[in-house]
Parts: C-alpha cells; structure tokens; sequence
C-alpha cells in the first residue's frame, strides 16, 4: 500500500510531504529531530486523539492530511461504503485540529465523525511502540489473531451466523410464550368478548351509513307534514286548479265577444295551469321520498346505539371494531394453539443450538490446534531477539456455558520471560521491549494475516545492539515483503535494512527567521553510509565507522 502524507502547521513543522513507498522504510535522526511528531501527526490523520498543543506555535489550526492506495475490496473501503462514504479512488483521510481543541475529521472530503475515521484507520495502519501495542491490549484481538494465524475466517463467521440465528429464535419463543401466558390469563373476558363481537359483527363503514340514513330518515319525518299539506293543497278538494280551469273557458268564449281584450289574460291562466300542474307533480314525488318505515328507523338506530356501546366497552373507536374482532378472534386462535406452537419453537430454538454448539465446539477444536503451531511459530523466532529463555503461550479458555457470537473460547497470550517465573498476561508480565519484541515475532509468525497493510514500529529496537538488532532488522524486512513497513530506528543493522531511509532533522527555517522546523528528506546511498556510520559511532563519526556502515549496507544489498 502506497502512502502519501501532507503535514500543515503542526508543531515543529510548517509544511512536509512525504510518500511512503511499499517494502521496509526507516526513519532515522537525532533525539528531538521530530520523530514522535511526524507518528503523532499521522496517528491524527488516522483518527487518534487531537490535542491543540499539536498545532504549531503562532497558528490557528493545523492539518495532517493521509492518501492511502488500496485495493477497491480492502475492510477499511467496506466500512466507509457502509457508512454512506463515497470510496472511489485513493482513500484521502484529512484532519483539522485546532489551537483551541476543537477538530473535525473527514474522509474524501466528506465530514465523518472521528470515531469513524479511527475505526477505519486501524484497518489501513497499526502503529506500534513500546508502550502502545494496541493488537496485544485487548484480548479480543488475541482470539481474532489466532483465528487469522489459522485461517478461521469462514468458521468464525458459520459461529457467528448461527449464534444469531438460535439467538433469534431464543427471542421469537420468548415473545409467544408472553403472548400465550397474557391471553390464558384474559382467556375468560377473550372468549366472552370474541363472542359478543362476532354476534355484532361490526363492518367497515357502517357508522357513517347507519348515522347518514338515520339523519335522513329524522328530516324526511320533521318535513314530511309540510309536504303533505301542499299536496292536499294542490290536489285536495280545495285544490284552485279546477276553478282556474273552469274561468278560463268562461274567459275564452268571452274573448270572442271582445277582440284584444282577454287574449294576454286567458295567455297567463293557460301558463299559471301548467305550473300548478308541475307543481302537483314534484309535491307528489317528494311526498314519495319522505316516505319511510318507522320501524326501519328504529332498527337504524337500535344498531347505531349497540356499535356505539361496543365503542365505549371496549375504548376504541368504532371504525376499529372490525379490527378488534379480528386481533382478539387471532389472540383466541394463538390461545387455542399456543401450545402447540411453543413445543414447535421450543424445538427450533433446541436444534438451533445444537447447531450451534457443533460448530462452536468444532472451531473450538480448530482454535486449540492454532494455539500450539502459533505458540511455536512464536518460539522459534524468539531466541534471535534476545530472549531464548522466554515463553510465549496462547492460552485458551473453553466455557461451553459462556457461548458468545465468536464461540466459547477466550483467548489471551501469556509469556513467561525467565524461567522459574510465574506465566501471565503478556501486557502484565512483559517489559516494554520485551513487549516489542513479542509482537514482532508475533507479526512474523503470522505474516500478513490478521494484520492492517501497513505497519509501523517505533523505536522497536529501543535497548538492544548488535546481534538482536539484526535479528530484528532481519525480521522486519521479511515483514514488509507482505506488508509494507515503516521503522523509526536508532539501530544501524535495521537502518541497512531499509528500502527506503528517511533522515528526519531539525533546523531553522530558510527566510532566516528563527524558527525552528523538521524536515525529512530520502537518503541517497552515500547519505545513507554517513547516516550509519554517524547511528554506529554517535557525534564523531571515523572511517573505521564508515566503513562499518559501507559493509552493512552491502551485506543487506
């Protein structure tokens, strides 16, 4: 994986960019040059704990910004697409940390919280030290380690997959048999309520029908005496219209008699019968329409009062009568059943686990095995780093009444360093370089499973010479032909080692002010002997340690 880090205004440095090539990288320098700020800034790009004393003196805020290039199927990827984080591309992680505290995280240019920017982080780079070996702290990671070392991944994830499937079932008998436990206790008022609901047997609807034509049928019978009395009125033996007939006739022969004079008279009677006539007819058609049943009135209304009873009896509106019915006749019916159904969950959740503990016992099985290769893969690299007299054992704790979604094991690596010392934890037990050099036997034994694509060990080599450190340059070049490396060293046998060697210093800054910044610079090979011969023979470099330096590199060539 190909890095590339920009560094704005952090303290000591002012602008640095650098590109980490893949292979084994060393960052050398003088005590002080800037080494721990150049890991501190790129522990910030990777979502670690910002603090403004970072932000360099004089300044508002500074910024670390870390592009990574990896493959479009890498975790780190998988986790951002889930998180709604557009992966196309390199992998741009930028942080802005202000001198007042404050900062914000974001990830190809989209906000993200810091939290998640860590999480992602850890799966591109795990930065390693003497006294922050984040893979040995947690005992988790111990297991998810040995599982890696073992190739358990599929296991792991067939545990995992069928803790939650008995898990689920665990939960789906638990909800009926609550369901069934409420209803026997409500099995008296169910049945008795099931029953009066479906003699009412109550339908969508049928409130609103039932008022609307009760509110009719009222009307039709408040004005239904009206109607009548203009019906008589108009057709009744009272009626005008046989007397208005009969003048009209009168008027017509009259009319004869005296030319002009009646015509517009007889023209409007004529008109006036023809009204009293539609009149006589619509009175009669509404008199049809008031007509009703009374006793189809009372019905409606005996209805309306029983679906409105039923209403109050049992607090739900009437529209959802129907509902009710069909939730509690559907409660009866789980009643009816219930034990039925619970011998036929009870039995699911029983071969669930039964599934589950074939396969939890059988990765268990696995998992002992793992142990003992990873515990001798371990061994056998410790001798060359100084620790001969060590131990290093995986200890697993079986507890097949403890299952977990990852199985029933607990895994946890203990060492012994001395002999006749008791073993234990070996974040208790081991010195802080002796951690480190647990973990690069760790890394080594497990190559490039179960770890991030980059690496980074600081000052690893912290307190041993000559042939360890060899043995640990040896060990962290055959590393960074699977995973790329970087080593912030004091230790010339693991500088030579290097493919590529970074010289971190620290100066003032050319406009001839006097502050003070670190830089970096790539070494060429002659810059590189003299950066050897000066890490073998401290302020006052001679030939003989130049030519010690020459020898190395070309013994690591």
């Amino acid at each position: 994986m190909l890095i590339q880090l920009s560094i704005r205004d952090i303290v000591l440095i002012e602008r640095l960019d650098l590109a980490f090539e893949i292979g084994l990288s060393v960052l050398t320098g003088e005590t002080g040059a800037g080494k721990s700020i150049l890991l501190d800034s790129l522990s910030l790009a990777l979502g670690g704990r910002g603090d403004g004393d970072l932000v360099r003196h004089g300044e508002d805020k500074g910024q670390v910004t870390a592009v990574f290039d990896v493959g479009m199927e890498h975790g780190a990827r998988t986790l951002l697409r889930e998180n709604g984080i557009d992966d196309e591309g390199d992998l741009i992680f930028r942080r802005q940390q202000s001198a007042d505290g404050r900062t914000k995280a974001y990830v190809n240019d989209q906000p993200v919280s810091v939290q998640l920017m860590r999480q992602a982080g850890q799966l591109l780079v795990e930065i390693h030290g003497q006294h922050d070996d984040r893979a040995l702290v947690d005992t988790n990671a111990h297991r998810t380690l040995l599982d890696a070392f073992a190739g358990l991944t599929d296991e792991v994830s067939e545990v995992a997959r069928l803790y939650r499937l008995w898990r689920d079932s665990e939960r789906t008998l638990k909800k009926h048999r609550e369901k069934v436990e409420s209803a026997a206790r409500e099995a008296d008022y169910l049945r008795s309520s099931v029953e009066e609901l479906e003699k009412l047997s109550p339908q969508d609807g049928e409130e609103e029908e039932l008022a609307d034509n009760r509110q009719k049928m009222m009307k039709a019978e408040r004005i239904a005496g009206d109607i009548a009395e203009a019906s008589e009125f108009l057709n009744g033996n009272a009626s005008p219209v046989p007397h208005i007939a009969s003048l009209v006739r009168r008027l017509e022969r009259k009319s004869h008699e005296a030319p002009g004079l009646l015509e517009d008279t007889v023209t409007l009677l004529d008109a006036a019968l023809d009204q009293l006539s539609n009149a006589q007819m619509e009175v009669e058609a509404a008199l049809r329409k008031t007509e009703y049943d009374p006793r189809e009135l009372e019905r409606v209304e005996e209805r309306l009062f029983a679906l409105r009873a039923a209403s109050r009896k049992y607090s739900v509106p009437v529209t959802e009568l129907p509902a009710l019915a069909v939730r509690m006749i559907a409660d009866l019916a789980d009643l009816d059943a219930g034990e039925e159904r619970l011998a036929r969950l009870d039995a699911e959740v029983g071969l669930a686990r039964e599934n589950y503990d074939a396969a939890a016992r059988s990765l268990s099985d696995k998992r002992h095995h793992a142990g003992t290769a990873l515990a001798g893969a371990v061994m056998a690299e410790l001798p060359a780093l100084k620790l001969e007299r060590a131990r290093f054992m995986v200890e697993i704790t079986t507890d097949a009444e403890e299952p977990l979604a990852e199985g029933i094991d607990v895994v946890e690596f203990h060492v012994q360093t001395n002999p006749g010392t008791r073993p234990g934890s070996i974040m208790k037990v081991a010195s802080g370089g002796e951690l480190s050099r647990f973990l690069l036997a760790l890394k080594v034994a497990l190559a490039d499973r179960g770890s991030a694509p980059t690496l980074v060990f600081d000052e690893i080599d912290t307190g041993v010479g000559g042939a360890v450190a060899d043995a640990i340059g040896q060990r962290l070049k055959r590393l960074s032909e699977r995973v790329q490396v970087l080593s912030v060293t004091h230790a010339p046998q693991v500088a030579a080692r290097a493919a590529t060697h970074l010289l971190i210093s620290k100066g003032p800054l050319a406009d001839g002010s006097e502050k003070i910044a670190t830089r970096v610079a790539t070494m060429a090979q002659k810059d590189r002997t003299e950066e050897i011969a000066r890490m073998l023979a401290g302020a006052s470099v001679t030939e003989e340690a130049r030519a010690a330096a020459k020898r190395l590199l070309a013994g690591n060539g």
